[in-house]
């Protein structure tokens, strides 16, 4: 087996496990996009984000798929965010090869841990579903669309997490059906990211594609999982993609830098 054969082959199951993540809480990001960079670092950062968009979406898009026959979805709650976190998305993504993201990760840091913290103190936080559906709850919502659709066009991993945390914050959602209508959201910002990567050529078609199919396998499987095991398993993950996202941004603040 010839080194490309053996680091795509890396990348790939990479990509599986990333979209297993991705069904049940989002959080692919953290195992795919690091796993792409150690393996093929030749390539620019701007090309190498354009490609990993391309499974992210397609593991995303069958998660959601079957999440759907199982999940009323609320088009009236989804479409608003989806649309505002697309546009911010899109203009994330222009900003990658043109200023830093450096500066917004302290910050970042700080509020994962502020969730992590939250979330494990309070032991019904997303368990059952609450009605929030008021004007205020909604203004909330897409503006946590906007600065979240920013953010995965910009910087990445841990936009579903952020994703699912709004749902079950801001509108009452359960963590279940938190990460199904996260999945829609999430989509439309992969979509926005991968609009620019293409128009601009930075996506490697020969290592997307592979990749896409593998995302799409873990997706599936992920999504069967967390229909089965419900509120309980999505909770315990969102927790552990939390604390893998702390660590990364730790990693990248204190010591990646220094």
């Amino acid at each position: 087996m010839d080194e490309v054969t053996t680091s795509l082959l890396i990348v790939c199951v990479a990509s599986f496990a990333a979209g297993f993540t991705d069904a049940i809480i989002g959080g692919g990001g953290l195992i795919q996009t690091p796993i792409l960079f150690m393996t093929f670092p030749q390539y620019a950062v701007a090309t190498l984000l354009g490609t990993t968009k391309i499974p992210s979406f397609s593991g995303t898009a069958i998660s959601l798929f079957q999440f759907a026959k199982h999940v009323k979805l609320q088009w009236k709650i989804i479409l608003p965010i989806a649309g505002i976190a697309f546009l911010s998305a899109m203009v994330g993504s222009s900003l990658v090869s043109k200023m830093s993201n450096e500066t917004f990760k302290p910050i970042i840091l700080i509020a994962l841990c502020a969730v992590a913290v939250y979330t494990y103190r309070r032991k019904n936080f997303g368990k059952h579903q609450e009605n929030k559906e008021t004007n205020n709850a909604m203004v909330k919502a897409v503006s946590s669309g906007l600065v979240i659709g920013f953010y995965d066009g910009f910087i990445g991993p841990g936009t579903g997490s952020f994703l699912v945390l709004a749902f079950v914050a801001l509108l009452g959602f359960d963590f279940l059906h938190a990460s199904a209508h996260a999945k829609t959201v999430n989509l439309a910002t992969n979509f926005a990211s991968i609009l620019f990567f293409i128009s601009t050529g930075h996506v490697l078609w020969w290592l997307a594609l592979p990749m896409a199919v593998c995302n799409m396998g873990g997706g599936l499987v992920g999504t069967k999982l967390a229909l089965l095991k419900g509120n309980t398993l999505v909770r315990k993950f969102f927790l552990a993609v939390v604390i893998l996202t702390i660590i990364r941004f730790a990693y990248d603040v204190l010591l990646k830098n220094n």
